[in-house]
């Protein structure tokens, strides 16, 4: 059995891939350019892939090709009808990220609202040891009592309800796909999360109907005081829209992990804002906890060997 892996990197140096080498020869590539992967994959039964185009213009000439491995829960760099046409399987990831990105998605709330940055800054700038008082002020709030909304009540939103519940929260959500069999929490209309919420975290896939689902005419609808956190995918808000809302003080502040680019391009105007304490950018890191990230090749292992087996895993195709 042949295995390429084409995106070792995605995972980290900091852990192990080791246990893939079990099931076959293995060929491990940190990261594999658009233009090196038609090459690389060519005598292969298995890749293992990440980010890397898996298509018709990589794969054609790669007649071995039998399974897609993702080191991911997301698949959009594979063309899945391709996929169903030639006959090639498509794992995917799951679940192995849910309590890292919920953590994640608590702790930019927190931070945005404790103004942490600007603290930790002022200490250590040595201003604290100078001032005269015991104690320096500079507003921040409670979630005592606030209402969090969620869009996208999937694993992580529910794990993200119950955190926010157990901070005294009062939790509402929307269900972004048009259902939910979620009954644990109040479900609303877009526009009544909106205007609820004093803290709208995203949770939801990137589709069609979700694509800039924050953009302008949402900001206007939310409360001056609220806080968005985007832990989903960066094209569900709209750049431009964020930014002026920021400026403008349409919204207190907001948290985000995801980009409409990525790694983030030089020129988005986000970028600007790091000096305000209206916004705090993590570079989608979310997800990636030491402990997801084990899960994730563990899971992608478990994948492997059932389809050497001849049993369905974790498949999309």
């Amino acid at each position: 059995m042949k295995i390429v892996v084409l995106d070792r990197s995605s995972v980290g140096e900091d852990v192990s891939v080791e246990a893939i080498k079990q099931f076959g020869e293995v060929d491990f590539y940190n990261s594999t350019p658009d233009e090196l992967v038609a090459e690389r994959i060519a005598d292969a039964n298995i890749v293992v892939a990440n980010k890397s185009p898996m298509n018709e213009s990589t794969m054609k000439d790669a007649k071995q090709v039998k399974m897609i491995c993702q080191l991911s829960t997301g698949y959009d760099n594979v063309d899945i009808e391709y996929c169903k046409n030639r006959g090639i399987h498509v794992a995917n990831a799951r679940n192995y990220s849910t309590a890292a990105v919920a953590q994640h998605t608590v702790a930019l709330a927190l931070s945005v609202l404790e103004n942490l940055p600007y603290y930790d800054n002022y200490v250590k700038s040595g201003a604290y040891a100078s001032q005269p008082r015991f104690a320096h002020f500079k507003p921040w709030y409670e979630l005592e009592g606030k209402t969090w909304g969620i869009a996208g009540m999937g694993n992580i939103g529910r794990r993200v309800a119950k955190a926010a519940e157990a901070l005294g929260c009062k939790v509402i959500f929307y269900a972004t796909s048009g259902h939910s069999d979620c009954r644990d929490y109040e479900r609303v209309d877009w526009d009544t999360l909106l205007a609820q919420s004093d803290i709208l975290s995203l949770h939801c896939p990137l589709s069609d109907r979700t694509f800039h689902l924050m953009n302008a005419d949402a900001f206007s609808k939310m409360k001056k005081s609220a806080v968005l956190i985007n832990v989903a995918r960066g094209a569900v808000v709209d750049t431009d829209a964020l930014y002026e809302a920021l400026v403008n003080g349409e919204i207190r502040g907001a948290g985000t992990d995801v980009f409409e680019k990525e790694p983030i391009l030089a020129d988005n105007p986000l970028a600007t804002l790091k000096e305000t304490g209206k916004l705090q950018l993590t570079p989608h890191m979310a997800w990636a906890s030491i402990e997801a990230r084990e899960r994730c090749v563990e899971e992608t292992c478990k994948n492997i060997a059932a389809f050497i087996s001849g049993e369905g895993r974790n498949l999309v195709v």
